[in-house]
């Protein structure tokens, strides 16, 4: 890797044979296909019998793609293990929470934590990092296949004897599990770690710690996997390691890419839903702080599998995708997948050629990207994706949290999704950043939706107060203990005495007709909210409406240079929309925030920042068009013409990229 744009795409020499592999390269260099992933799922060809390993194929297919100027990214095989390992071995496979035991075939079907699979994975990726990682062509690895994608917490044998050991090294004493927990709760109190169960069948509902710390736990487990795998790698290979997660499976990634090298995520949002493409954007850019971010997965056209099919890419939206990815700091923009799969469950999956090797429907678009990618190589190579000003905490751990106590169903991915379009829409640029990030160079910080603050990130985030930073904290935040039970010094804990608050009652507001008046409106609330009554702090926002009249749902108390605002309910609607935009914007506009722009909703507008110069990546995503006011006379540095100050129109998907000098 180095100062090169990628577009690649995902590429399975082991199911063709030579001649069709010859036409594939062909192709791929017509196209402008300079990298691709391969061996994911190959498992079986590498190691037919066990045992018996032959990675020389894969050897032969490096090289050639090397003499033809592609690169390549080497994964481990390891979500799909041959029949020898499932065979009349139950014990290996997967089973989910209602104790149903996979069988052999689709994928990701055997327990990552069993030891026999352990073995025999870590002997596979020693084997092909022996043969392939001095090799030039690989310039990269990638560990498995998106992680827990399909699965969640396996409730095996192996996993339930790991689970009581993971459980006595965080608690030490069972007495002290059974403090933590409230374990007299319903008799569920325990004599021996190993008599906790797994979170299998129940005839109501678990213990929420019970839940909860299972699912960290299992996080916690396939990391350990990851951690691995990528030791064994790093003996015989100095090229940098990833994984193609994703927010939506069932990882903790900011624990996962701690071991690894670079960031990169698997996306297939629909054209119509932007925000759920950018937020990911956001998001990996920061799980490794400084390294650029890859698209492994996105479709040339549309995803399908043998079930379901999603609506096609307009012509010209990829093209406003992978310019919208690289301007925000990808160093890669690949596809799923080169060739059309001619069997197995993804057949009329969206793909750059047919399975007959004709170009398909995204053909002509994938010509676009790569005429961009060309375009904006030299331009973008010599600069980074600029640090935002206003960070917002993203967490998988919250994730967890919300998955035991989701009230009535809520999506921890579309509460934080819906959340991040208000920034979206505000031009307003964000970073999206991990619990444990440091605060540095922010202004504003946001922490929605987070169940659990711990300790250090409270101290962390007052530090930032007292230093002049505006904290905003809600909703539905603080309200829990680590090991998901309830405060019982306070509603929030520690949480209300640093934001100079009393939380005097928590409830859940939907349909009970509260209204809130902040900054200049009126909306509805909703969702589980907490009612303050100010001590050191001021009432912001204010409850005309509902069971609690005349009490606080926004309040603000100064600290330090800074402040804590306590955001205490999720406005709604149209109303709460225009509530949460004008809070948004009252604050950014006091911490200074100064890295934002008019831009018109559907059109990003992606800062970036080079020696002595800044560029705007300005891309239309909606398809109609847009416009954005530029602070100052500038240059397009892609013709080097001048663009004045003033209002600057994009077309339909189109994009301008225009530089301005440093003052």
């Amino acid at each position: 890797m180095g100062q090169k744009l990628y577009h690649g795409a995902a590429f399975y020499p082991e199911l063709w044979d030579a001649e069709v592999l010859k036409q594939d390269i062909r192709i791929m260099k017509e196209t402008g296909i300079n990298v691709v992933r391969i061996g994911e799922f190959a498992w079986s060809t590498m190691e037919p019998e066990e045992g018996k390993i032959d990675i020389s194929f894969f050897v032969e297919i490096i090289n050639k793609l090397y003499e033809n100027g592609i690169e390549t990214i080497m994964c481990t095989p390891t979500p799909t293990p041959p029949i020898w390992m499932s065979h009349a071995h139950p014990e290996r496979l997967y089973v989910d929470e209602e104790l149903t035991v996979m069988g052999h075939g689709s994928r990701q079907h055997a327990c990552t934590n069993n030891p026999y699979f352990r073995e025999r994975a870590y002997i596979i990726t020693e084997h092909i990092a022996k043969a392939v990682g001095h090799l030039p062509g690989v310039i990269g690895w990638q560990i498995d296949n998106e992680f827990k994608a399909h699965v969640s917490e396996c409730m095996c044998e192996t996993c339930k004897g790991l689970w009581h050991e993971w459980l006595k090294e965080r608690y030490g004493t069972i007495e002290r599990l059974n403090d933590a927990w409230g374990t007299q709760i319903w008799s569920e109190y325990y004599h021996s770690f190993e008599q906790v169960p797994q979170p299998g069948p129940a005839p109501f509902l678990h213990n929420s710690s019970l839940k909860t710390m299972y699912q960290l736990f299992s996080m916690e487990k396939i990391a350990e996997f990851s951690d691995g795998q990528a030791a064994i790698i790093r003996q015989y290979s100095k090229a940098p390691i990833t994984h193609n997660s994703s927010i939506a499976f069932h990882v903790d990634n900011e624990r996962l890419f701690r071991n690894l090298d670079f960031a990169s995520f698997d996306t297939y949002a629909n054209f119509n839903n932007t925000p759920a493409y950018l937020i990911n954007c956001d998001i990996f850019r920061n799980f490794k702080k400084g390294r650029p971010f890859w698209i492994m997965e996105t479709s040339p056209s549309f995803s399908a599998s043998l079930e379901s099919y999603a609506l096609p890419h307009p012509n010209g939206y990829l093209k406003a995708e992978a310019v919208a990815a690289y301007g925000l700091g990808a160093e890669a923009f690949c596809y799923w997948l080169w060739r059309q799969q001619r069997a197995g469950c993804e057949q009329p999956h969206g793909s750059v050629i047919s399975a007959w090797g004709k170009p398909t429907v995204g053909y002509a678009n994938v010509l676009e990207v790569e005429q961009a990618r060309r375009q904006l190589e030299p331009v973008l190579t010599p600069t980074e994706a600029a640090q935002a000003e206003v960070a917002i905490t993203y967490s998988d751990r919250a994730k967890a949290f919300l998955k035991t106590e989701p009230h009535r169903k809520l999506n921890h991915r579309g509460l934080v999704t819906s959340f991040y379009e208000h920034f979206l829409a505000m031009g307003i640029h964000r970073d999206f950043i991990p619990e444990g990030a440091e605060l540095d160079g922010y202004k504003l910080l946001f922490t929605p939706f987070l169940h659990y603050l711990s300790e250090e990130y409270i101290d962390r985030a007052c530090r930032f107060v007292e230093q002049g930073g505006i904290w905003i904290v809600g909703p539905l935040t603080g309200g829990r203990t680590e090991h998901h039970t309830v405060h019982t010094d306070a509603a929030l804990g520690e949480l209300e005495r640093r934001a100079g608050v009393e939380t005097l009652f928590t409830y859940p507001m939907d349909g009970t007709g509260t209204i809130g008046e902040a900054f200049g409106t009126e909306a509805p609330l909703s969702l589980w909210s907490a009612v303050f009554e100010p001590k050191e702090a001021a009432a912001v926002g204010v409850i005309r409406e509902g069971l609690t009249p005349g009490k606080a749902f926004i309040t603000e108390c100064r600290r330090g240079a800074g402040k804590i605002v306590m955001l205490g309910s999720m406005p709604a609607g149209d109303e709460g929309s225009a509530m949460l935009r004008a809070l948004i914007d009252h604050y950014a506009r006091e911490a200074n925030v100064a890295l934002r722009t008019d831009v018109t909703p559907g059109t990003v507008v992606a800062p970036r920042q080079g020696s002595g110069y800044r560029l705007w990546v300005i891309v239309n995503m909606d398809g109609q068009g847009g416009t954005v006011t530029l602070p100052e006379d500038g240059i397009d540095a892609i013709t080097q013409q001048p663009v004045p100050q003033g209002a600057l129109a994009v077309g339909k998907y189109e994009y301008r990229v225009i530089r301005f000098e440093d003052q």
